[in-house]
């Protein structure tokens, strides 16, 4: 089983919801190779699952994620180019895994999303977050750039903000994160563990897997399409989903006041 191989990451399915746990609060859930590369697997292996319908991401300690591990960042630093870029991709290929993944991500944000951490809950399809936790991506107060997130950051939010984030490197609060569009919604601390599994099972009950699977494709692909391409694009997915066994089965089961048992 792939969660007995796990050293950071703890796995578990429980009522279709997958839940992928960060489990390094030592060292404030920050990443390195090793916790990169089994958040990967397990991403692959709950998206393969057909006990599954939508994943959870989030955290044990007080930090949901502190980004990169400066440790592993310095001795980085001896690498050559071509071993940097071997790892830079490696991250890449995460926040790539995630923004394509053929289910629903919701990250569950219970401290603070710092960096690579904060880049986390920009690719989640719905964050979560407790009042006291702070946003930001702090990586020009290094010396580093937030190469990777940007490109996501910058369809998610827009330039205008994603400069002022960026550029600042400032922490911002769960409110303005929620009002910069970055997350979506602000839960009380005694409540989001509740608030966000409802949710997730609420998601799990109503909503068509195949509907929402190609609806977040699409998302990812118009966006790279002139507007006639985009419009092409749509009405032939429109005229595919219409003979597909889902819509089918939930125009017919609507119509004839039938539970839709998703």
């Amino acid at each position: 089983m792939l969660e007995e191989t796990l050293k950071y990451i703890e796995i578990s399915v429980e009522d279709r919801i997958g839940y992928i746990t960060l489990n390094r609060p030592d060292k404030r859930n920050a990443l390195n190779f090793v916790v990169i590369k089994e958040l990967k697997l397990a991403f692959s292996e709950l998206e393969k699952s057909d006990e599954v319908k939508v994943i959870i991401l989030r955290a044990n300690g007080k930090a949901f994620c502190a980004g990169a591990d400066l440790e592993y960042m310095q001795r980085l630093q001896e690498y050559s180019l071509n071993e940097n870029l071997l790892d830079s991709a490696h991250l890449m290929e995460l926040f790539k895994q995630i923004y394509r993944l053929n289910k629903i991500v919701i990250a569950q944000i219970e401290g603070h999303a710092l960096a690579g951490g904060c880049g986390l809950a920009t690719l989640a399809d719905f964050s979560f977050s407790v009042p006291d936790a702070k946003f930001g991506y702090t990586e020009a107060k290094i010396g580093f750039i937030p190469a990777i997130v940007m490109v996501f950051l910058l369809r998610k939010i827009g330039e205008g903000k994603t400069k002022e984030l960026l550029l600042s490197g400032d922490l911002i609060s769960a409110e303005k994160a929620q009002s910069f569009g970055l997350i979506n919604y602000v839960i009380p601390a005694d409540e989001i563990v509740n608030t966000v599994r409802d949710f997730a099972k609420r998601i799990c009950a109503e909503n068509s897997y195949a509907s929402m699977e190609v609806t977040k494709k699409m998302i990812a692909d118009v966006q790279n399409m002139t507007l006639e391409e985009g419009l092409m694009f749509a009405a032939r997915m429109n005229a595919h989903s219409r003979s597909s066994p889902e819509c089918i089965k939930g125009i017919h089961n609507f119509l004839n006041k039938l539970p839709q048992n998703w």
